[in-house]
């Protein structure tokens, strides 16, 4: 069974690595920065408030860093991809907030396809200037519908 739940500073580890564990084993992903980078990345995000983990029988498995309605990061440790922890976060989100708006990278065709897949509309694309790796990506948005 999953759990979420807010992350913990404890977790910092544990969300980093499964940060790290995208770029890693994703072949047009640069990395742009260190692995430690990535662990105190994690640690600033969940400090702030902003991070939801996934825990599977007491493992951190996934998480999504959300402020307000501005989806940061959703990823999930590769080895539990496929299990609906992804759309159990974002299910989570959406119940929370009336708005989600999210980048994700061109090349991400699986992120793009689960995203359409929940509700999202694409609404604009860049070159990749505006982010750290400067690969151009997709701006998606969802909004609750009115009853």
């Amino acid at each position: 069974m999953t759990v979420l739940r807010p992350a913990r500073s404890t977790d910092a580890g544990a969300v980093g690595s499964i940060l790290s564990e995208f770029i890693d084993t994703t072949d047009w992903m640069p990395r742009v920065h260190t692995r430690t980078e990535d662990i105190a990345h994690a640690g600033e995000l969940i400090r702030r408030g902003w991070v939801t983990v996934a825990e599977h029988q007491g493992e951190v498995v996934g998480f999504a860093a959300c402020s307000g309605g501005e989806l940061n990061a959703l990823y999930v440790a590769k080895s539990m991809r496929g299990n609906g922890i992804g759309s159990a976060l974002v299910g989570a989100l959406k119940r929370a907030q009336d708005v989600l708006v999210l980048w994700t990278f061109e090349r991400n065709t699986r992120g793009q396809a689960f995203y359409l897949a929940h509700g999202f509309v694409e609404v604009a694309r860049t070159e990749g200037s505006g982010n750290d790796e400067k690969l151009p990506d997709i701006q998606y948005h969802w909004q609750r519908r009115a009853l």
